[in-house]
């Protein structure tokens, strides 16, 4: 079967968070979802200091026709999904440009320092200013909100996935993550992430 044409090959797109948000998850499950309908898809994963509480992320890269090499060049992320603000905003000064499409959590996790306060985390009014002058487009998302509204801040990572989907830049639909999901979790478990990537779709759809 063919595969759908992307905005760009290859796409590179980055997931990133803190230890603890799941979106190594995340990334391997909209990996598995894109590998389905045909195309290449290679990932590679950069942690922080600590297991949790330091920055993960998460570097894929994919396309119709070759595979390339797990890590994004700097400059060159075309799509950044974050589960964390300041470290959105920190990914963009590595691998920003101007074309750059940003998802992102509205809900900071204060690293230790800061509440310790020894450094300060910059106003999230701030951090949205400063993703909205960097970014071509900036969904701003109560990601966090939404996954406790299902019961468990750790949803956050699929709610994000259903955010990716529903921008309509990746050829993926919420229907192609019901097998995936009845094969990773219990029903319970499996209905619960379907249900956050259908809400994470229709949040992007609201704003």
């Amino acid at each position: 079967f063919m595969t759908q044409d992307l905005f760009k090959e290859p796409i590179n797109l980055i997931i990133t968070g803190v230890g603890g948000q799941g979106n190594v998850l995340a990334s391997q499950v909209l990996g598995r979802m894109l590998i389905a309908k045909g195309l290449r898809v290679t990932i590679g994963e950069t942690y922080g200091l600590s297991q949790r509480g330091g920055a993960v992320m998460s570097q894929v890269r994919i396309s119709t026709r070759k595979t390339y090499g797990p890590m994004i060049p700097r400059g060159q992320a075309d799509l950044v999904a974050g589960l964390e603000p300041l470290e959105v905003l920190r990914t963009l000064g590595q691998y920003g440009r101007p074309d750059i499409r940003v998802l992102t959590n509205d809900r900071p996790i204060y690293p230790i320092n800061v509440l310790s306060g020894s450094s300060v985390y910059p106003a999230t009014d701030t951090i949205h200013q400063t993703l909205e002058d960097l970014a071509r487009e900036v969904w701003w998302l109560p990601i966090t909100r939404e996954a406790l509204q299902l019961g468990n801040a750790i949803l956050a990572n699929m709610v994000m996935v259903g955010a990716l989907i529903g921008t309509g830049l990746l050829p993926v639909t919420a229907e192609d993550f019901f097998p995936l999901a009845q094969s990773l979790w219990d029903p319970k478990r499996a209905e619960l992430n379907i249900r956050a990537i259908e809400t994470g779709v229709q949040l992007v759809g609201c704003v």
